[in-house]
């Protein structure tokens, strides 16, 4: 059953457009599933190596801003250089955002790994609003505070098939939910890797990993690499979508949405992003239907304390301990006596000096 509800979470959240009819719902399922992959990358280094970065929205930032400028084009000056770039097509743009994140999760972890805990997270929260900073006063570049409007929307297809404009909500739907199934299963096959369990074992115990042979600076890098990646993507997405960007998407505020999305859902586990992503994500919409701004948030925050307190573990390893207990068959009687015979036959042993304590 483990095994396949996958499929089956996968097979109904395709179904969702078919008669959801209600195009705002369908909207804010988009950007909940944006921010999903966007916690599946932070789950990489939060839930699988042990560290929390509090700028993980710097990369989804970068991811943003090089799509856009990629597929709209710019012109600047530098040192009295001229560099003019023509637009390019926007999953050009969506690649080159992916990669230009990646490519700074590989400085920043060559740079923060390199201390610890606290000092890991100044750095990550450092370097956040250094991005925030040149993106609001690069001008020239991002636009500053006026934003960058006129964001194509991504066009698939190649010549001999024709191409197609995802204008439409359920066409974005289906782009988003295609790229978290893909995510979910590159993201799976890494942690099952032998790459994988060094992060995993770096996580539980480093001291313990580092003397067996892992490489502490090679397996944090590489999660970082694939975190930045990811988020950068999922940064990318967020703005062909929505068309237009500027410095507030490097609010903090995302990034601990973020981190919501994985404590909650259970951080280390490969479905908590997607399950805490859900709830949260779609939470304010439906409270809004009901009560004020002031009190949705207040809401937000007692239903995120409740679930902390009552799942420490997140909501993902409470349901699979609830399903294991279900599924674990009631010991018989006789296997309980024979099990009390071993223990008597063992203890006769032990006081005969037959068993080594």
């Amino acid at each position: 059953m483990k095994q396949v509800f996958p499929f089956i979470a996968l097979a109904f959240f395709a179904t969702v457009p078919l008669w959801l009819q209600d195009q705002y719902y369908l909207h804010t399922l988009v950007v909940a599933g944006i921010f999903m992959l966007a916690a599946m990358s932070l789950n990489l280094l939060l839930g699988y190596t042990g560290q929390l970065s509090l700028g993980h929205v710097a990369f989804f930032g970068i991811g943003a801003y090089v799509s856009a400028l990629t597929s709209l084009g710019f012109s600047l000056s530098i040192f009295g250089f001229q560099i003019t770039h023509e637009p390019w097509p926007a999953f050009v743009g969506l690649i080159l955002g992916a990669l230009a994140a990646g490519l700074c999760g590989y400085l920043i972890g060559k740079l923060a790994f390199r201390v610890r805990g606290a000092y890991f997270v100044i750095v990550t929260i450092s370097f956040a609003e250094v991005v925030r900073l040149v993106s609001l006063n690069w001008v020239e570049l991002t636009n500053g505070p006026l934003a960058l409007p006129g964001i194509p929307p991504l066009t698939l297809g190649f010549e001999w098939t024709g191409y197609v404009t995802l204008w439409g909500k359920a066409q974005n739907y289906y782009l988003v939910l295609v790229l978290i199934a893909l995510a979910y299963l590159l993201i799976k096959r890494l942690v099952q890797s032998p790459y994988g369990r060094a992060m995993i074992a770096l996580r539980e115990n480093e001291t313990l990993a580092v003397s067996v042979g892992i490489s502490v600076t090679k397996y944090l890098v590489l999660a970082a690499i694939f975190s930045g990646a990811l988020a950068g993507l999922a940064g990318g997405l967020y703005a062909h979508y929505i068309q237009i960007i500027d410095p507030m998407i490097f609010m903090f505020l995302n990034t601990v949405t973020m981190v919501i999305m994985v404590i909650t859902g259970g951080k280390g586990t490969l479905a908590g992003p997607l399950v805490g992503g859900l709830i949260f994500g779609l939470a304010p919409v439906f409270l809004r239907n009901y009560v004020g701004p002031e009190v949705q948030w207040i809401l937000y925050g007692v239903l995120m304390i409740l679930v902390v307190f009552v799942l420490p573990e997140g909501i993902v390893p409470a349901i699979e301990r609830w399903f294991n207990r279900a599924a674990k068959p009631k010991r018989k009687n006789g296997s309980a006596g024979g099990k009390m015979e071993q223990s008597g036959s063992s203890l006769a042993m032990a006081s005969s000096g037959k068993v080594n304590s």
